[in-house]
């Protein structure tokens, strides 16, 4: 990847807090940017496919090393890769951005383009960690980036699979494809994960979310930031933030439309269909897609289906005002017949959902130092849990342990209706020369407004729940050309639990700069704060078995991060080395209160520090190569259920391995690519919840390897494989769910 281009980070603000609609047609035009002379050397920063490069370092250099004493003769080129220099003669204006090549133009009157050839190991343009455009080199936050082209390559529909090979991730899976999925990110939860698709928030309220539901398909990219990050994402953003770019137009040959078809099925039952078209219209340009995968699976009533449709418009009002649409439904049912490994599987059991969220964005330039970003969206979830019939009874065993009792099943039929409406807006004001510091101000405010109903229809019970959070925050980005810090706090006005103030900071620093041998050296670090607001049940369940505490604080992480990033060998190698130190505070569990009744109480807290360590290589242009390692030291310190085996005092934290790793090798030859990946995942602390005798207190981990390849037939033809669980492990992710064997998908992509 070159550079991305930037999508779906512009929020907007519920009406009685927000900033009034004069103010944002009218308030850039109060700030005032530097004046431009006439003499001035103006330009344009680009990667060799000509899209913009933002805050690259643009410098004059003279033939006797002198600058202009009036004016600075270095600046950082703003989001549209633009930049101003006094004007010079007999010199020369050099660009630089880590990961890109140096490169150089004489000065010369008129629009100067620099165009910056890629290095061998490429650098990132990431939005999630700032909410504007920023090289990931100039961030002191962890991040990870899967770009378009790794996603065609591994040719993994759910983003989970993505994300196993991301430093500091544990994904667990119930059963086969479709089975809940979660993600523990450096020691914490599955449900303090943000999860936004252009900029849009997935999560249910609480954090809660399913990654089964989440399809790569139709997606531009994917970006994860690790660490507390409420500061800038609110509520859930706890040990990370996950966002999904979705497609967007671009022109074809001779600006047609680009139509892409895919097909490809194998054992299981696999079948994957796909089809998108992209185009460009005048001003305005469009992405539309729908796809479909089912899987039989590997047990009975385990069948998976999701259907994806997408939508991505956008036209250019004007010179500087763009509007933008985003609209992505996810549909899916799969069977849910428990944990088979230890008896008869549940034969009805289903759960199905619906899920579509929509909105748009305005995004003005009102002058050329100040941008404003409005955005409303709502998003809709629908989900059926069932279960009517009741399955004969079962005594759970497995390799000689046997339950001392047997299991009955219990009929169960709930409906949950959610729904969030979602407004923001973001202000963006650059000020400032390199050699003063170049200052980025963002000021923000957002408005979440979430709806509830939960229903047990067999017992004809429903229940309505109702919240609307405020949250307004300011944040600073300083950068010189060797130092880059960000500095942000967050004010949060949630209607369970209150107010909160969560700040964030971070820095990265350009220790050395190199070639050759030995490259740059860069340090970064982050230290920031986390809050989760209690789930819907938490707050309002009214059942005395799980009654819902009205009094509940904020779930709150405090995060610390800092590490140390070597480039060698001429760019053709990458390490990195972060430690991080987390702590989970106020974690909510259940408390009993006397007899069969209990009540959700603040309780648990849960530390987790450790490393990351990883590293990319590219020794010759047809091959790349990354790897992974992350240890992570985690204790409960007060526990939810102290008299659990498995929730104690001093043990590990539930279902988060020790050790964990992966690495990943892509070749490109010609007409055929291949991809190799490999994940391995220590021991952690797992249970058998079936009371067999003896527990199963852990799980032993496993070693998994995918290989996807593929050819190209014709200029528009490609032939498809892909090889999951190369070597046929049967493993149980969490303890009882058969997971699937070697799947083998065979098929064809057709782009025109």
């Amino acid at each position: 990847m070159r550079s991305l281009r930037p999508g779906g980070r512009a929020l907007p603000c519920r009406l009685r807090h927000a900033v009034p609609v004069f103010t944002f047609l009218t308030l850039g035009t109060l700030v005032s940017g530097s004046p431009v002379h006439a003499a001035d050397l103006t330009g344009v920063v680009t990667d060799t496919d000509g899209r913009p490069l933002p805050r690259a370092h643009v410098r004059i250099e003279t033939a006797s090393g002198a600058s202009t004493p009036s004016r600075p003769a270095a600046t950082f080129s703003d989001d549209r890769g633009r930049f101003t220099l006094p004007d010079g003669t007999d010199c020369a204006i050099v660009a630089t951005l880590a990961g890109f090549r140096e490169t150089r133009v004489p000065c010369q009157a008129g629009d100067l383009r620099l165009v910056l050839a890629v290095a061998p190991i490429e650098e990132t343009i990431v939005v999630t960690a700032t909410r504007t455009d920023a090289p990931s080199s100039q961030v002191g936050v962890s991040t990870t980036t899967i770009t378009a082209e790794e996603i065609e390559r591994r040719q993994q529909p759910p983003v989970a699979e993505l994300l196993r090979t991301a430093p500091g991730v544990a994904v667990i899976q119930t059963g086969g494809t479709g089975g809940v999925t979660g993600l523990f990110v450096r020691g914490g939860e599955s449900s303090y994960n943000k999860v936004l698709v252009d900029g849009i928030p997935l999560n249910e309220p609480g954090g809660t979310f399913n990654f089964n539901t989440l399809s790569s398909e139709h997606v531009e990219r994917v970006e994860m930031v690790r660490g507390a990050n409420s500061a800038l994402f609110g509520s859930d953003a706890m040990s990370s933030v996950i966002q999904v770019f979705t497609a967007r137009g671009e022109a074809g040959s001779g600006a047609r439309p680009t139509t892409t078809v895919q097909l490809d099925g194998g054992n299981y039952g696999t079948m994957r269909a796909s089809a998108s078209t992209r185009g460009v219209v005048n001003a305005f340009d469009y992405a539309l897609g729908a796809s479909r995968f089912s899987s039989d699976n590997r047990v009975p009533n385990s069948a998976f289906d999701l259907t994806t449709l997408s939508a991505n418009l956008g036209g250019t009002v004007g010179s500087s005002t763009t509007i933008r649409g985003v609209v992505r439904a996810q549909i899916g049912t799969n069977g849910t017949p428990g944990q088979t490994a230890y008896g008869r599987p549940d034969m009805d059991a289903s759960y199905q959902h619906d899920d579509v969220v929509g909105g748009v964005t305005v995004d003005q330039q009102v002058t050329r130092t100040f941008r404003q970003r409005l955005t409303y969206s709502l998003g809709s979830s629908w989900q059926s849990s069932t279960n009517l019939v009741e399955d004969r009874p079962y005594t759970p065993t497995y390799e000689g342990r046997v339950a001392p009792f047997a299991f009955t099943d219990f009929t169960f039929d709930s409906r949950t209706t959610l729904r969030r409406h979602y407004a923001s807006y973001q202000g963006d004001w650059h000020v400032g020369r390199a050699t003063a510091g170049d200052h980025r101000i963002t000021l923000l405010a957002d408005w979440n407004g979430e709806r509830a109903r939960l229903e047990d229809r067999l017992a004809s019970t429903g229940q309505r729940a109702s919240r609307d959070n405020v949250g307004v925050a300011a944040q600073h980005q300083f950068l010189w050309r060797r130092l880059s810090t960000t500095a942000g706090i967050r004010i949060e006005r949630n209607s369970s639990f209150g107010t909160a103030v969560v700040p964030r900071a971070s820095a990265a620093l350009l220790l050395r700069r190199g070639a050759g041998a030995i490259g740059d050296t860069r340090l970064h670090g982050a230290s920031g704060l986390g809050i989760k607001e209690p789930t819907v049940l938490q707050s309002f369940s009214t059942s005395p078995y799980f009654r819902g505490n009205p009094e509940l604080q904020p779930e709150k992480s405090r995060a610390i991060e800092a590490g140390i990033e070597q480039r060698l060998a001429g760019d053709r190698l990458k390490a990195d080395l972060t430690w991080f130190d987390n702590r989970y505070r106020n974690i909510i569990g259940l408390r009993s209160t006397g007899g069969y009744t209990s009540e959700y109480f603040n309780i648990g807290l849960t530390r987790a520090r450790g490393i990351e360590l990883s590293g990319e290589a590219s020794p010759v242009a047809a091959l790349h190569l990354r790897a992974g390692y992350t240890l992570v030291d985690s204790a409960i310190l007060e526990s939810t259920s102290p008299s659990s085996p498995v929730f104690a005092v001093g043990q590990w934290a539930f279902r988060r391995p020790r050790h964990s790793g992966f690495v990943q090798a892509a070749w490109e030859w010609q007409r055929l690519t291949a991809d190799l990946s490999g994940t391995m995942v220590g021991r952690y602390v797992d249970s058998d919840f079936s009371s067999l005798t003896p527990p199963i207190l852990a799980n032993p981990g496993r070693t998994l390897w995918n290989v996807r390849s593929s050819y190209r037939v014709t200029g528009q033809l490609v032939a498809l494989l892909s090889i999951d669980n190369l070597t046929g492990r049967d493993y149980q992710e969490p303890l009882g769910y058969l997971a699937l064997q070697r799947v083998v998908r065979a098929g064809v992509r057709v782009r025109f």
